[in-house]
């Protein structure tokens, strides 16, 4: 069951607009710091994005299936969707089974670096102009305090590279 909070966090990114990726992508984190925890463990860093989805699947968020997903993973993804609408809570024995399967799981913390690793990979997989309508989405979406803040993170970003190079900026090109 999620927390309150993510189901919370989840439901205001979807009054301010924002895709269902990122709605789904509280829950993902939520999953990411359960396993940080030692609340349970994962076999990759795939695994533990998996669950996180289909929590938020569960949870009512609108997700599609996944385009280029096994027949299992589709039928899964389709009955997690359900599940959002039938109302029925998973019985308790099941939901203990769960727990205590992952918990035998290695329990090597989902590293920044896999996350990193893991979402380049699947940003790869996507068309550029697939990419680019989703930056614009997200700019339309953030309001002027957020992009203000976006991009004082930039300026900051860029002003902290310039320093590391060395502050000398070739500019013969």
């Amino acid at each position: 069951m999620p927390e309150r909070k993510t189901i919370e966090r989840a439901k205001r990114d979807k009054r301010e607009g924002k895709a269902a990726s990122t709605q789904a992508g509280e829950f993902v984190r939520e999953e990411i710091d359960h396993v940080r925890e030692g609340k349970h463990g994962v076999r990759s860093t795939k695994q533990a994005v998996a669950i996180g989805l289909s929590k938020a699947r569960r949870a009512g968020v609108k997700l599609g299936t996944p385009k280029n997903a096994s027949a299992e993973t589709k039928h899964k993804a389709e009955q997690d969707s359900r599940a959002a609408h039938d109302g029925h809570a998973k019985p308790s024995t099941r939901a203990k089974a769960t727990t205590k399967a992952l918990k035998k799981e290695s329990a090597k913390p989902v590293s920044k670096s896999a996350l990193s690793r893991n979402a380049a990979k699947t940003a790869g997989k996507r068309s550029a102009a697939d990419r680019s309508a989703a930056a614009r989405k997200a700019a339309a979406t953030k309001g002027a305090a957020g992009r203000s803040a976006a991009a004082k993170k930039a300026a900051r970003t860029r002003a902290a590279n310039k320093q590391a190079a060395g502050g000398h900026h070739h500019a013969a090109h």
